[in-house]
């Protein structure tokens, strides 16, 4: 560890921007943690905000024990470091033998001094009033990097979005070329964030596919693509269910997928072993037709709560059967209510064992509502 020590000795001072630890060891770690520095009356202190998966702590130490607590927070709780200062980014990585490899690189473009006030407004990855391209051009931000008022929710979401691209950045190869796909993809605001974030910001070597129905919207997303020089960011009109370009893919992305496209995706990433999932479904009518049990009719003869019932079972139940299929699910909010329904996002990481064995409570449960979901018949669960 001494080397990450005289790293962080060298960067915890007022020109930090910030210090992200992510890829927690065990389960009962924090999911992320974030440093920066502040100044209280004159003092530079060190702010640290753990997050749970729920909810967010604060804590706040001197250089000296911040450094400590950053010591030992990677030797026993993460396994990824990354810095930012005003001229240089860091990365450190512990293996599980502990041997730690330390990376510096310095900006291209030297980012102005952090805000160090107690008390400021909140920090996006994608930052207000420094203009990103592809975002200026879809009116987002101004040329100045103003965000454009009509489309504030729009950069949260983004950003909100990066924050789980952040977290499973230490789940990806680092020795080779990153291969991901996202099914879906639309008008494309995330696949452009998550192409700018990981090649232009973070320099991984990174190959995006985004596939969408649409011929109109994928014409606009490839010419997008040659028009900011993104040589490995490419777009492909197609289904969900009949895609075939790939043999291995290590992350699958699937947001906003309607109804059973979703569960397609879904089957595809497990196919292919994908080591990361991220899914986000959009409506969801499958189970809704089906779904039914006496002892729950009281409650499915009221509509609209039998829809709301029958997707977040939808989503439970897909959950599971990732589960079952080997990989550690979780179950977030993506964005808040208030700005959309649609706030669920499911995340998969593969494990290096196989599923948890719950093969025979997953069937009872889908015979006890009457129900038979494709991705359940797409994985023969």
């Amino acid at each position: 560890m001494e080397k990450l020590r005289e790293l962080l000795d060298d960067i915890m001072n007022e020109e930090l921007r910030q210090i992200v630890l992510s890829g927690r060891r065990a389960e009962e770690a924090y999911t992320k943690i974030k440093i920066r520095p502040v100044k209280k009356k004159d003092e530079l202190i060190f702010q640290a905000a753990a997050w749970d998966g729920k909810k967010e702590f604060h804590f706040n130490y001197g250089k000296k024990d911040m450094l400590s607590q950053i010591l030992n927070w990677m030797e026993h709780d993460f396994r990824q470091l990354q810095a930012e200062t005003v001229t240089m980014t860091c990365s450190a990585l512990v293996s599980r033998k502990g041997k730690v490899t330390v990376k510096t690189k310095k900006r291209a473009d030297v980012r102005p001094a952090p805000e160090l006030t107690h008390n400021r407004v909140k920090k996006y990855i994608l930052e207000e009033n420094i203009p990103v391209p592809f975002l200026v051009y879809l009116g987002v931000m101004t040329p100045e990097g103003k965000v454009t008022a009509s489309k504030y929710d729009k950069f949260r979401q983004i950003n909100r979005f990066l924050e789980f691209i952040e977290d499973i950045c230490p789940m990806l190869p680092a020795d080779r070329e990153i291969r991901m796909i996202d099914f879906g993809c639309g008008k494309s605001y995330l696949t452009f964030a998550m192409y700018y974030y990981l090649h232009e910001l973070k320099g991984y070597d990174v190959r995006i596919t985004g596939l969408d129905l649409k011929e109109d919207v994928i014409a606009h997303c490839n010419e997008l693509a040659g028009k900011f020089g993104y040589e490995k960011l490419q777009f492909l009109q197609g289904d969900i269910a009949q895609y075939e370009g790939v043999q291995q893919v290590d992350l699958v992305v699937t947001l906003y997928a309607c109804d059973t496209a979703t569960d397609y995706a879904l089957a595809k990433a497990v196919e292919w072993n994908a080591g990361v999932i991220l899914s986000v479904p959009c409506c969801q009518h499958e189970l809704n037709g089906q779904i039914r049990n006496e002892i729950l009719e009281p409650v499915l003869k009221y509509g609209l709560l039998k829809e709301r019932m029958a997707a977040l079972i939808t989503d439970g139940l897909r959950a599971s059967m990732l589960e079952e299929s080997g990989y550690q699910v979780q179950v977030l909010e993506f964005i808040d209510m208030e700005h959309t329904p649609k706030n669920i996002l499911i995340r998969a990481v593969k494990k290096e064992s196989g599923g948890k064995g719950k093969m025979t409570e997953l069937k009872k449960l889908m015979e006890f509502l009457n129900v038979s979901p494709t991705l359940g018949n797409l994985l023969e669960i």
